[in-house]
């Protein structure tokens, strides 16, 4: 009896003496830092992932888009969205100074639809979010930008190529030519004209904030999706920032619209 009370006693003894289970704080650190590899290996494949996902979705609302200027043209004597006529120039924030200068707005400060805008209550009339990127660089409200077209000034996502008047102030005495789908001539530099719309990729001063001017940048302007006028699609790198619409110095925005049409015909040599 006393034999087996000590032998239960010894191994007691022995239990007692064992380390308890579980980690060490060494071990602890070790499994953190594995675990903090691991993320940093992982993260940029997931934000790769997820930049790839906002530009394939970018580039199936630029196809929707295509499908609704396509639709627009057949009632329209094959002429893509063009005007209305201009109103008086009368504060820094209009992006509309010319009768189809390029643009990307949607309405004019009056609320009248403009440009792609004018697609808003037929051809888009179900599908009104295709016209802003999943792909902005900025938080964009879409529901409020849309709600004002009617009322004041809205904006999209996509640079418009609309009639390619880049002098400001000015009212071409006829629809240009390049706004039939079919037929859309030749552009500055010789090639034809081929892209209709393409990501705005816009830096600007933050003095210009006050006149509602801010900057609108799209999947990190590492790219920039392009809608041609047969209806087809292409994603362009911006590695050279080609594409980036740098005017940043406040001397350069009276030639913003000169410079956003040599950005499109940047991208007709890319067709």
């Amino acid at each position: 009896m006393c034999e087996a009370e000590n032998s239960h006693g010894r191994q007691a003894n022995v239990r007692a003496r064992l380390p308890a289970k579980g980690f060490t704080l060494i071990e602890l650190l070790v499994v953190i830092a594995i675990i903090a590899i691991l993320a940093a290996l992982l993260l940029p494949s997931l934000s790769a992932a997820k930049d790839r996902g906002k530009r394939a979705a970018c580039i199936s609302n630029m196809r929707q888009l295509g499908i609704a200027i396509q639709n627009y043209a057949e009632d329209h004597e094959d002429r893509a969205p063009y005007g209305p006529i201009a109103p008086p120039f009368l504060h820094p924030g209009y992006f509309y100074p010319s009768t189809g200068s390029p643009t990307s707005l949607l309405s004019l400060p009056s609320g009248a639809p403009v440009g792609f805008g004018l697609m808003l209550s037929n051809e888009l009339a179900q599908t009104p979010k295709v016209l802003f990127c999943p792909g902005s660089d900025q938080t964009v409200d879409e529901d409020a930008e849309l709600a004002k077209v009617g009322t004041t000034q809205a904006q999209g996502s996509y640079y418009y190529r609309h009639g390619g008047v880049t002098a400001l102030f000015y009212t071409p005495p006829t629809e240009p030519e390049m706004t039939h789908l079919n037929n859309p001539g030749i552009n500055r530099l010789g090639q034809p004209i081929r892209a209709l719309a393409i990501d705005t990729e816009f830096l600007c001063s933050p003095s210009v904030a006050v006149f509602g001017v801010r900057k609108r940048t799209h999947h990190k302007q590492q790219a920039v999706n392009v809608l041609y006028n047969d209806g087809s699609v292409r994603t362009l790198g911006n590695g050279d920032l080609r594409y980036t619409l740098d005017l940043q110095n406040n001397a350069d925005l009276y030639d913003a619209f000169n410079r956003i049409l040599r950005i499109l015909e940047y991208a007709d040599a890319e067709y």
